[in-house]
C-alpha cells in the first residue's frame, strides 16, 4: 500500500486533556490533504467484577451525547503514567473499590480516524472498599449489574458507549 507523506504539522488548540493538531499530508496519488487529529495521552477502561458475579458500572452525564450514560469506569493517564497504575487509580476514584487483582485483557484505539487515544482494558477482581477522591468535574453513581444482564444490554444496543462495549467483548472469556 502506498504511503502518505507528512508535509507539515501544527497545533490548532491546546486543551486540558488533549490537543488538536492539523497535519498536511501528500496522498499516495500526489494530492495535498489536511487531517485534524486529537492528540491524547491514552486512557484505560476497567471491567470490575465483584465476588457475587456483578459488574460495577458508573452512570454519569455526558454533555457531548446530551444524556446520562451507563459506562464501565474509565479515565485518562497522567502524563506517562503506566496503564496499570492508571487503572488502579481510576477504579478507586470512580467506584470507591480497590482491585486486589488487575489483568490486562487488551488495548485498542478509541477512534483512529481522528484521535491518537489508545485505551488499555483491565479486568479488576478481588475488590475491596478503598476510595480515592473523585475528580472535581465528575458526578457519577455506581451501579451493579449481573454479568449476564450487562452482556445482554450490550448485545441489544442498550449500552451506547463504545469503550464499554469493546471492553466487555475483550473481557468476555473471563466473565463466562
Amino acid at each position: 500500500m502506498p504511503a502518505f507523506e507528512l508535509l507539515k504539522s501544527e497545533t490548532i488548540l491546546q486543551g486540558r486533556a488533549f490537543k488538536i493538531r492539523r497535519d498536511t499530508l501528500k496522498t499516495p496519488d500526489g494530492r495535498d490533504t489536511k487531517f485534524d487529529i486529537v492528540e491524547h495521552g491514552g486512557s484505560v477502561v476497567i471491567v470490575p467484577m465483584d465476588g457475587d458475579g456483578n459488574l460495577l458500572f458508573v452512570r454519569q452525564y455526558r454533555h457531548a451525547a446530551g444524556m446520562d450514560m451507563l459506562e464501565l469506569p474509565a479515565g485518562t493517564r497522567d502524563g506517562d503514567e503506566p496503564f496499570e497504575d492508571c487503572a488502579a487509580r481510576e477504579i478507586r476514584e470512580e467506584t470507591g473499590m480497590e482491585a486486589g487483582k488487575l489483568i490486562h485483557v487488551g488495548s485498542f484505539y478509541l477512534a483512529p480516524g481522528y484521535s491518537t487515544e489508545y485505551m488499555g482494558v483491565f479486568l479488576a477482581t478481588d475488590l475491596k472498599h478503598n476510595p480515592l477522591e473523585a475528580d472535581d468535574d465528575e458526578f457519577l453513581s455506581v451501579e451493579k449489574l449481573p454479568i449476564k444482564e450487562a452482556l445482554r444490554m450490550a448485545e441489544k444496543g442498550e449500552m451506547p458507549d463504545a469503550k464499554s462495549l469493546a471492553a466487555l467483548l475483550m473481557a468476555r472469556s473471563y466473565l463466562e
